[in-house]
């Protein structure tokens, strides 16, 4: 059984050990993660028109429609291509940050783990990735808890793919709902536990979560993969 001081305490060793390199790769960890979210938001807003019917009189209502299915046309296109930008650049990205991470324990991490998922399997790496967030986000619609038990559930599954990517679906799923089987409410805990930090990060214009914060979550939860590997 682990515990979470045992966890934070090793996280805090490695980041003492190469505070810099973790640091920034942290921040680009924390950059992808939002960025698909971000980035759809931004598109969508930016397409949004100012448009007051009661300045429309004497228009046809054929070119009103046709202008209104002409902004939708925007914003769908929009929200696909961020989609396919985070499926295909971001969520790569992170599974690389998260290789890192790993490594640290190990104590070989290089900046050449952000890239490796584009020598290693990358379609598999992409598709395994989007299908854990779908899923998740499927989940959710139906209820908020058996959202946040799934994406417990799920949780491993970008840490497995960091040190295996040819990996098939079925087994790093199968493999990830096997390791996290009692585990998810303690991970649950382990998160909250961070709770106090976030807060002094947020009173502090999110400088504390930047330097400190971030990476310390951060292999915190690779020294859980490696536990419960």
């Amino acid at each position: 059984m682990w515990s979470r001081q045992e966890l934070k305490s090793n996280a805090r060793i490695m980041l003492k050990a190469n505070y810099l390199k973790i640091v920034i790769v942290s921040v680009v960890f924390a950059l992808l993660t939002s960025s698909g979210y971000q980035s759809a938001r931004g598109a969508a807003k930016g397409s949004d028109a100012d448009i007051n019917l009661s300045h429309l009189t004497g228009i046809q209502w054929s070119l009103v429609m046709a202008a209104f299915a002409g902004i939708v046309g925007v914003v769908i296109i929009a929200f696909l291509v961020n989609v396919l930008i985070a499926v295909f650049v971001w969520n790569p990205l992170s599974v690389g940050c998260i290789k890192y991470f790993i490594d640290c324990r190990y104590g070989n991490a290089e900046w050449k783990d952000i890239l490796f998922v584009f020598r290693s399997n990358y379609v598999n790496v992409c598709v395994n990735i989007f299908l854990k967030q779908l899923f998740t986000f499927l989940w959710c619609l139906l209820l908020i808890v058996p959202g946040i038990v799934k994406a417990y559930e799920y949780m491993m599954v970008p840490y497995i793919l960091a040190e295996n990517p040819d990996m098939s679906r079925e087994e790093v799923f199968a493999l990830s709902k096997q390791m996290m089987k009692g585990n998810k409410w303690d991970a649950f805990v382990l998160d909250l536990s961070f709770i106090g930090w976030m807060i002094l990060g947020a009173l502090t214009l999110n400088i504390v979560n930047v330097l400190y914060t971030n990476p310390y979550r951060y292999l915190t939860s690779a020294e859980l993969y490696h536990t419960l590997k």
